[in-house]
């Protein structure tokens, strides 16, 4: 694998200069975690070593190379599996945009995100383990399936179609990444599946050299967890992702130490405020996680905005999430544009979070294109609610409760209505001949 990897920066500066034959470029998600890294370089492997003649693979690890260092368990196991990190392709330094005769493989992750999507053209293939967010397409074909680790199903592919590809250094980087994801593969933790179970299993018994579970997990574990020396800012950038919806874009990003710890570190309001500022950012989630003496994970979860209005609405969001229920318990904050919880629920991680954050956008961007601002639709739904009794809204009216004129329905097709302008009057004398008019057609239809 070492000479393959080696052998991509010619691949693709070749195709560059003369954009003959078809390239494919296998890019992970915007976190690049052992996962991502991981499926991404072992995936596009198995296609240089299958694809037809005059095709070539190369991966893409979707982050700027300066930050790659901040990936410490990324580059723990790469050095682990004897692979160097010099031959790695990463965002900054391949414009997928320029590129022609270009086909995409997306892996640990099904949808691109804003600044990509004039590349959805040339998606030819994901595989994931989140949930399937993509808009099914016949020329693209997707293996979806919610396992613990993307790492998983690579496995999966690469045994079933190109089995003489799994070597020992490919079988170390995908049973580092199945553990790691799987957290050592216990149960309490929620993560791990069956599939999980199967290929980590298959994978010690084709390769017994590989290095002992526990002490791999540990090892990548300790590396992943060190923090030290780190600024605010390449702590969020360590594993982060971003989303956004309409004019919101936020980052979330798990934060290796409990979140009192976080909340102590120097000028931290500030620091989240120009960390914002220079990404583009309108607003960051902190998901803090560490483990107590027996190994349980502990969540902690910070919202910060300088926008109270997106502050708020992004943690109402949270609190009212349902599937998975998060069990916040909102805890004291020292800075006012930042809300701060106990995650009850610890075994609900980013990757289940972030379907909430996305679904909460898709719901935001929905309103907004129906017209108005958000929060007055919000109170024009529940004054409707309030409504049952078939009493109508007067404030939103426009009439006082007393004046004895019932509102215009708020649902009505028509320019006016009859009432508009009041009851009409009808006088004594009007009344005495309606009355005699009836009482004398009564008495000539007895009389037929």
């Amino acid at each position: 694998m070492e000479a393959y990897l080696r052998s991509c920066p010619e691949v693709l500066k070749n195709h560059m200069k003369t954009s003959s034959g078809l390239l494919h470029v296998v890019l992970g998600n915007e976190a690049c975690d052992i996962d991502s890294m991981v499926s991404a370089l072992t995936f596009a492997y198995f296609l240089s070593k299958t694809l037809s003649s005059g095709e070539a693979a190369v991966p893409v690890l979707n982050i700027p190379r300066s930050e790659f260092p901040l990936r410490s368990d990324c580059v723990f196991l790469l050095k682990e599996s004897g692979l160097s990190q010099d031959y790695l392709l990463f965002r900054d330094e391949v414009d997928l945009h320029g590129l022609q005769q270009l086909a995409i493989t997306l892996v640990d992750h099904n949808v691109l995100p804003e600044d990509d999507r004039a590349l959805e053209s040339a998606v030819v293939e994901v595989i994931d383990h989140h949930r399937l967010e993509r808009t099914p397409s016949p020329s693209c074909h997707v293996t979806v399936e919610i396992v613990g680790s993307c790492a998983t199903l690579v496995t999966e592919r690469l045994v079933q179609k190109g089995p003489a590809v799994v070597d020992q250094q490919v079988a170390q980087l995908l049973y580092g990444s199945i553990i790691t994801d799987c957290v050592n593969m216990a149960p309490e933790a929620g993560k791990v599946t069956p599939k999980d179970s199967q290929y980590a299993v298959l994978l010690e018994t084709r390769f017994p050299k590989l290095p002992p579970r526990s002490v791999l997990f540990q090892s990548l574990h300790s590396a992943k967890f060190d923090v030290s020396g780190l600024t605010t800012e390449q702590m969020l950038l360590k594993d982060m992702k971003a989303v956004s919806g309409g004019e919101l874009k936020l980052a979330i990003s798990v934060i290796y130490m409990t979140l009192d710890a976080f909340l102590q570190r120097r000028c931290l309001q500030q620091e989240l405020c120009e960390f914002c500022h220079k990404h583009n950012y309108n607003l960051v989630i902190a998901m803090t996680i560490s483990f107590s003496d027996n190994k349980e994970p502990f969540r902690q979860l910070a919202v910060y905005s300088s926008c109270t209005l997106y502050r708020d609405e992004v943690s109402k969001a949270l609190e009212k999430a349902r599937n998975p229920l998060l069990n916040l318990s909102p805890m004291s904050s020292p800075y006012p544009d930042m809300k701060t919880y106990v995650q009850g629920n610890a075994l609900a991680s980013r990757k289940k979070v972030l379907p909430i954050i996305s679904d909460f956008l898709k719901e935001r961007e929905r309103k907004m294109v129906l017209g108005g601002n958000l929060e007055e639709l919000e109170l024009e739904e529940e004054c409707l609610l309030e409504q049952s009794d078939s009493q109508q809204c007067l404030e939103d009216a426009g009439l006082d409760e007393d004046s004895g004129v019932p509102p215009t329905p708020m649902n009505s097709l028509v320019e006016g209505c009859p009432l508009d302008n009041g009851l009409p009057k009808i006088s004594a004398e009007v009344l005495v001949e309606k009355v005699s008019k009836i009482a004398s057609e009564e008495a000539l239809f007895e009389a037929q």
